[in-house]
């Protein structure tokens, strides 16, 4: 039986130059799951990932043109995803090429975490931290 997650809310977004390159990459070297991908040829114009344990991104390609509803600059993004398995997920994009920039390492508040760069220049960094519980008011 598969478990189906609630519908992410919150969409990270960022552009590539060769978009279904970075797609390939992150499917591979991150695990990400592919979920659509829209365009012609070389070009997307939209496409979204997920991400295994919930919520996930949308890309496309950069483009030239002014009327980009996200004009952000290939290699300018940065994501902290949570995993519960780095050392194995560490092993993974190493294995995938994926540049680390950060070795595997505990952090001070319970974290063991790495971080990578893909071939855009993006920044990835993973780790078991969830965050901490927040509080609304009833």
């Amino acid at each position: 039986m598969s478990e189906i997650l609630p519908p992410a809310q919150v969409w990270p977004v960022l552009r590539a130059r060769d978009a279904r390159g970075l797609i390939r990459f992150l499917v591979e070297a991150f695990g990400f799951d592919e979920v659509v991908v829209y365009g012609e040829g070389d070009r997307v114009d939209h496409a979204q990932l997920a991400w295994p344990l919930g919520g996930g991104l949308m890309m496309g390609s950069v483009r030239a043109d002014d009327d980009d509803a996200a004009p952000l600059q290939p290699g300018s993004f940065g994501a902290y995803v949570v995993t519960d398995d780095p050392d194995g997920l560490h092993a993974r994009a190493v294995a995938a090429g994926a540049e680390i920039i950060a070795g595997l390492h505990d952090t001070d508040y319970g974290s063991r975490d790495f971080a990578a760069r893909d071939p855009e220049g993006n920044r990835w960094s993973f780790g078991t931290y969830r965050g901490e519980p927040v509080h609304r008011p009833a």
